[in-house]
């Protein structure tokens, strides 16, 4: 299963989900399923936008773990 570590990398950024909102041009709404692994899909355009906005990797945002 892929595990999207949103949350984690706006905390170590300091950065609030509106704040992240603004910078992405993504709706609060798009980003919260995001940050809740609620998510079923992610353009890789949204992708780029965020490791842009947090100065991170796509390795530091998504996660591959194995399912139980």
């Amino acid at each position: 299963m892929i595990v999207i570590n949103l949350d984690v990398m706006m905390a170590r950024r300091k950065m609030s989900l509106g704040e992240l909102s603004d910078k992405v041009g993504i709706t609060l709404a798009n980003l919260s399923i995001l940050k809740n692994n609620k998510a079923k899909a992610i353009r890789f355009s949204t992708l780029d936008a965020i490791c842009k906005a947090l100065d991170c990797k796509v390795e530091d945002i998504l996660e591959y773990k194995e399912d139980d």
